[in-house]
């Protein structure tokens, strides 16, 4: 997710906290690694410029309640968390939800995907598709709906007219909780697109007014934000394929034309792969500083408690946990989404692509392995060494190497099992040099 952009910002944290000193040289160059970063992300160029500004008068004027280092990232994230606004807080409840954005956006497929977000919250949705306009929609999100046990209305085998499709959608499901009403795209801003829209929200008067835009569409999400808004009144922006290599930064910055912010994001092809939108949450993996909240959303969505082995959280890690915590974690979702909610800045660990993907094929090589090994091996990794090494190899059909790799794996989850029974939240973990991560993030708050 927008890896680029938090590679940047995760350096010069880091830089930042390695400085011997905090003066006027030292916050310019931060100033200049900040807007490289966000301008090669598609952050519009007026907002690069308050936020640098911002950034260098606060770090050098305002009273100081933390360190100097302390006091500097503390400003960054703030000012970082101005661009994008407060998350939106689409409340569990009854409600209309209008969809609108151009062809192309994930429009379509995000109906889909919030509908599943509302029923596994516990309500009961249903779709309507109002796009008359390209057959492949109603198709689409059909089976989209069918695979995920959704009701769905598009108004056939009659043919009704866009206004009257919704009109008989919303009453026919009257008795589901939230609505949520597809409405057709375009190619660009036209006119007549515009004004449908607006007879649409005139007519059923949906509670949200939801607006997508796709994470590589820089500059022109300000442009789209700014017209839809002027049209209907957006009341939050569905940010989607930010798990590719789009830059997102247009998109995120887009919310400065509306009165609203980002109340959503697609992270992946599945109808799973959402999540709502935590600004400080979001901010945070950006820095390197985790979302333990998210993390846990997650978790409780997913696991079952005998997923969880209550050993593990008073500190002890074995072999065994190992498996049986990879196998809740493929329940969760992708390793690399997982880890990069974790708060890894002051571990001095760099994660690579070939260390977030743990493959079904690598977890079935892993259990060969462990079946190779005695309960005392299993319980105590540590004694791993010599002949042991050799015959737990030659008993899975693996190589020391393999058994190694195991080996090394399980010591940095039990590095990170061990910072999540410490303290609160994930204990301290610091951020930089004594500076444990959870007291700085309820300081930033």
């Amino acid at each position: 997710m927008l890896e680029k952009l938090s590679s940047s910002l995760k350096e010069t944290i880091r830089k930042i906290a390695m400085a011997k000193r905090i003066d006027k040289h030292t916050v310019d160059e931060l100033v200049r690694d900040i807007q490289r970063a966000l301008i090669q992300a598609d952050v519009k160029i007026s907002l690069v410029k308050e936020l640098s500004s911002r950034i260098r008068e606060r770090s050098l004027k305002e009273t100081m309640v933390l360190n100097p280092r302390e006091h500097v990232i503390k400003v960054v994230y703030e000012e970082l968390m101005n661009i994008i606004g407060k998350s939106v807080e689409v409340p569990l409840a009854p409600q209309k939800i209008m969809m609108v954005g151009l062809h192309g956006t994930g429009k379509t497929s995000s109906c889909a995907k919030l509908a599943r977000y509302f029923q596994k919250k516990g309500l009961k949705p249903a779709v309507i598709c109002a796009d008359v306009y390209r057959p492949a929609a109603s198709d689409q999100l059909r089976q989209l709906c069918d695979k995920i046990g959704v009701p769905f209305y598009d108004g056939a085998p009659e043919g009704k007219e866009v206004m009257g499709i919704v009109k008989t959608g919303v009453k026919e499901f009257e008795k589901y909780d939230v609505k949520i009403v597809d409405t057709a795209g375009r190619h660009a801003l036209e006119e007549d697109m515009i004004e449908e829209i607006r007879e649409i929200g005139g007519a059923i008067k949906p509670e949200q007014r939801f607006l997508v835009l796709d994470a590589s569409i820089g500059q022109q999400a300000s442009v789209q934000a700014r017209a839809f808004d002027d049209a209907i009144g957006i009341t939050g922006i569905i940010i989607t394929k930010m798990d590719g290599t789009a830059k997102g930064g247009g998109a995120l910055s887009a919310v400065s034309e509306t009165n609203s912010g980002v109340a959503f994001i697609g992270t992946g092809e599945k109808v799973d792969d959402f999540e709502k939108f935590e600004s400080d949450g979001f901010i945070s993996r950006l820095l390197g500083m985790g979302d333990i909240k998210s993390l846990i959303e997650m978790a409780e969505e997913s696991l079952k408690p005998e997923d969880v082995d209550v050993d593990i959280l008073k500190g002890k890690f074995t072999l065994n946990d190992l498996y049986k915590q990879l196998e809740a974690v493929k329940k969760m979702g992708p390793m690399k989404k997982l880890i990069q909610m974790l708060p890894l800045g002051g571990l001095g660990i760099d994660f690579d692509d070939q260390m977030y993907q743990i493959t079904e094929d690598k977890l079935k090589r892993f259990k060969a392995m462990m079946d190779s090994m005695t309960g005392e091996e299993r319980n105590e990794p540590k004694i791993i060494a010599g002949s042991r090494l050799r015959r737990i190899a030659r008993g899975s059909g693996s190589t020391t190497a393999e058994v190694n790799e195991l080996i090394k794996y399980h010591r940095l989850m039990q590095k990170m099992m061990k910072s999540l029974s410490t303290g609160r939240g994930m204990g301290k973990i610091p951020m930089m040099k004594g500076m444990p991560l959870g007291k700085m993030m309820k300081r930033m708050k």
